[in-house]
Order: C-alpha cells, then structure tokens, then sequence
C-alpha cells in the first residue's frame, strides 16, 4: 500500500500542487462564510473541500497508474486514473446535494448577512489562487495526456467561475441589502452548475473504462501515417484504437501477399510500428499479419 504515495510522475507533482491550492482556498472561503453566514459564500466554501479531497484522491490513483505492469496485470495500470476522473464527480454531485440543502435553508430562513465587504475580499483571494493553480494543472494537462489532471484542473475552472458568480451576487448586494433573496440563489445556481461539472467528469471515466476509440482527429492522424507506410500488394483493415491514461492502443490487420516471408512481413510490421510511434509517443501497437488472399477469400464483402 505505501507505494501507492511514493511521487512517481510529473503529473502527481501536479496534484501535489492542486492539494495546497485546495488547502489555500479552503481557508480563505471557510473564513469568509464564518465572517459574513452567507449562503454563497459557504457553497463556495464547499466546492473547495471537494477539490482537496479529490486531489489527495488523485494523487494516489495517479500513483497507482505510474506502476510498471506485472504478472497480475499485464497490460499495466493506467486506468486508475479513470477512477480518480469518476470518484472526483462523484465528490461533486455529493457536495452539490449539501449546497442546493442549505440554499433552500436560505430561502425559507435567511440568516443575516455580516461584513460582506471582508468576506468578498477574502473570496476573491481564494479566487486568485485557484485560477492560477488551475491554469498550471491544464498546462500539465496537456504536456502529459492525463485525463485525472485535466479533470481536476476543469473541475478548478469551474471554481472559479463559481466564486465569480458569488461575487457578482453578494457584490450587489452591498449595493441592495434588501435584496437578500440573491444569496440563496446563487448558490443554488452553483450546486446546478457544479452538478453539470460531476456528471461531465463522471462521462469522461466512463468512456475510458469502456475502451472508447480516439478523438477523429488522432484515430485519423493514426490511419493516415499507417496508410503512408504501407508497401505496394499490402493492405490496412480493422483499425481499433483506444486509450488507457497516457497510453494509446492500435490494433490492425495488415494484409500481405502470400508469398511474403516471416521476414518481409516482420520488416513491414516494424516500420508501421515506428510511423505511429512517430505520431504518438507511447502507444502499444498489435499487428495482426495475415495473407491477402486468405482474407479475402473468407471475407469476399471486406472492402
């Protein structure tokens, strides 16, 4: 178990850096809602334990899914990270269940409203903080291919427009104190908004747990290098992809004439291996080599 919190990528550096901004936060926003009671303010507060929680989460899924494969699991362990893509919107739609309760609390028994003007800037600090911490996680994001980082830097984007929307509201109503009715109601419009967030992270885990195909635009650029590459007399068929945390999978048949040798065919397979790793880096290529006119004498509709 304790190799599951041993730093083993870039991208669990990351999250380490997403947990102390979620710390941050939590403090700034917390502190806010006890100054002023405000409903806005405490749904806010809310959404940023769920980050802290999903990136202590994260960071040892991610930990999980940087270990080597072994005779346990062969083909390795990069779709723990899928999980951690799932359990965080899990964390959302549970953290959005208590806002919408406590937004309805304060529609039928607002509580007063103290130091806005400290609060606000309090929440603005926190806002601060998670929109540069969410600007470096997409960075990584990126760099890297990992769908947990990316998840949990959206799921900081929508942070921030959330604390954004409380400012705006509770900035108002500095401006029309008797309008007390907009406290509750952004933060019932947060727990609606950060519903959308869950489910959206909760749909991204599952497609990767169900082997869905690349993007078009990588199952394309994959097609098109592998097309290149072949020779005259050799076909492409049955191109499969799909994608496990960083690492991508192709799957083909590659349709040579019957009187190739081991070796010729062997040759080929190697140069359609380095054309898509060309592409992508790190994918697991398997080659399905079979004679033309076999295949087509079992398949007379293949095209």
């Amino acid at each position: 178990m304790h190799r599951l919190f041993v730093i083993r990528s870039r991208v669990q550096r990351a999250m380490l850096l997403s947990m102390a901004a979620a710390l941050a936060t939590m403090a700034l926003k917390f502190g806010a809602w006890s100054l002023t009671g405000s409903v806005g303010l405490y749904s806010d507060a809310m959404e940023s334990l769920v980050n802290l929680t999903a990136a202590c989460l994260g960071f040892v899924l991610l930990g999980m899914a940087a270990l080597p494969a072994d005779d346990d699991h062969p083909f390795g362990h990069e779709k723990a990270e899928y999980f951690a893509s799932g359990a965080e919107g899990m964390l959302v739609l549970i953290a959005a269940v208590s806002i919408a309760w406590q937004a309805v609390q304060g529609f039928l028994a607002p509580p007063p409203l103290q130091q806005l003007d400290i609060g606000l800037l309090l929440s603005l600090a926190a806002t601060l903080v998670n929109g540069a911490a969410a600007w470096w996680l997409m960075r990584v994001a990126h760099r890297e291919g990992s769908l947990a980082v990316e998840a949990n830097a959206h799921h900081l984007l929508t942070d921030v427009w959330t604390s954004v929307g409380v400012l705006a509201a509770l900035g108002l109503l500095l401006v029309f104190p008797t309008a007390w009715w907009l406290d509750p109601l952004i933060a019932l419009a947060v727990a609606l908004n950060i519903v959308r967030t869950g489910l959206h992270l909760m749909l991204h885990s599952v497609n990767g747990l169900m082997d869905l195909q690349l993007p078009p635009a990588e199952f394309q650029a994959i097609e098109q290098a592998l097309r290149a590459g072949l020779t005259p007399g050799t076909e492409l068929n049955g191109l499969r992809t799909r994608k496990a945390g960083t690492r991508r999978f192709v799957e083909f048949n590659l349709l040579v004439p019957g009187a190739w040798t081991v070796h010729e065919g062997h040759v080929l397979c190697d140069a359609l291996e380095d054309v898509v790793r060309a592409v992508f880096a790190e994918t697991d290529i398997l080659i399905h080599v079979e004679p033309a006119e076999d295949f087509r004498a079992e398949h007379p509709d293949a095209r």
